[in-house]
């Protein structure tokens, strides 16, 4: 009876050993060894281990379950397309606009210094300077190639038409009453005394003969507002300045430009115009200085239409992008890639637990298997 004991005792020791060695290798095996041994040309039965001779294998089998069962356009709309992450994304987007572009903390100026653009002042300024120099340029071009009657509109030159009749009566008008003064009767007789004197000894006898020219003034004093009182003198008068008027139309509006220096006023409209724009002191302003509503606006208008187009399309594109991707040939290169150390390591790290349990399991059921042994053994 002692030495069944004892060989049940042996047989169940030898099978647990069996099982549990026997469970342990068959774990090592899954991973170890690494790479294949060779002896001369052969390889020795069982190397690589199961998972690295598998592994391209293993690779694409998890890349086609990541994106047949896993990373599925369904599972990125149910998690990144939802009602709430949309909002979570608009009110994120309102708040940082907000708190970045329509704070009164930062100026226009010190955007564009962050955007690289601090020069920005004198560049707008140059332009600013070549536009009306342009401009200026052009004008001066038309002034030379244009005549007057092409630059002025129909109503404009009938405008001015209509007023020679009307300064011809208004000259006329002057003119009587400057003659009728007593400056103008000493125009006339500065006049008369001019011309008395340069017809020499004739002019002197006809002064003598006369003897004081103030008599004449009088005469020609009322001649003179007779000729400018007549209805033929305000007709001449009206077809001359008519007449004038209609050469003067056909001539380029330069002819009557030719003596003037425009550089200077090329710089005063250039120094004007820059100093009405006022850019630097402009951009010292936040941008909520010149747009109060546009934080408002952007929140409760701009910001959820773009929000919302984004998704919509970005829901449509999808599909598209995640073939794009190609995530299948992304996780069999990873897989593919990984160290079959590291990989043993994690799945070891792991399972390590079920795995002592496995080599456990093993050497009971060896032991057992043993007793059983050992029972037949002894009834046979």
């Amino acid at each position: 009876m002692d030495n069944f004991l004892v060989t049940l005792l042996f047989m169940a020791i030898i099978g647990a050993a069996i099982g549990g060695i026997t469970n342990h290798l068959a774990i090592k095996m899954l991973f170890r060894p690494h790479e294949a041994i060779y002896i001369k040309n052969w390889r020795v039965p069982f190397t690589p281990g199961l998972i690295p001779k598998r592994r391209d294998e293993l690779a694409k089998q998890l890349g086609l379950t990541v994106v047949n069962y896993l990373l599925t356009p369904e599972t990125f709309r149910k998690k990144f397309f939802s009602k709430d992450i949309q909002d979570k994304v608009e009110q994120f987007a309102q708040v940082k606009v907000e708190e970045t572009f329509f704070t009164n903390d930062k100026t226009i100026q010190d955007w564009l210094d962050l955007a690289g653009f601090s020069d920005m002042p004198a560049t707008i300024e140059q332009k600013v300077e070549r536009i009306v120099a342009g401009q200026f340029e052009s004008v001066k071009n038309t002034l030379s190639t244009r005549s007057i009657r092409t630059l002025l509109s129909e109503d404009i030159q009938n405008t001015i038409d209509a007023k020679i009749p009307l300064a011809v009566g208004h000259i006329l008008e002057k003119g009587e009453e400057y003659f009728l003064s007593p400056a103008g009767e000493m125009t006339i007789k500065a006049m008369i005394d001019d011309f008395l004197s340069s017809k020499g000894s004739l002019g002197g006898m006809i002064n003598m003969f006369l003897g004081d020219s103030s008599s004449l003034v009088g005469k020609v004093q009322r001649e003179l507002v007779k000729f400018l009182q007549a209805p033929g003198t305000t007709s001449l008068l009206t077809n001359i300045f008519s007449q004038e008027w209609e050469k003067l139309k056909d001539r380029p509006a330069m002819d009557y430009l030719g003596d003037i220096d425009f550089e200077p006023i090329l710089a005063n409209l250039q120094s004007y115009v820059k100093d009405q724009l006022a850019v630097a002191q402009r951009l010292q302003h936040p941008i909520s200085y010149y747009w109060p509503t546009g934080s408002s606006w952007m929140r409760e208008t701009v910001i959820p239409q773009v929000i919302d187009k984004a998704f919509v399309r970005a829901e449509d594109k999808l599909e598209d992008v995640l073939k794009r991707l190609n995530l299948q040939e992304v996780v069999r290169e990873q897989v593919d890639s990984f160290p079959v150390s590291k990989l043993e390591e994690l799945v070891l790290g792991i399972s390590k637990r079920e795995f002592k349990m496995i080599t456990v399991l093993g050497a009971v059921l060896g032991g057992l298997i043993g007793i059983v042994q050992g029972l037949i053994v002894y009834f046979i």
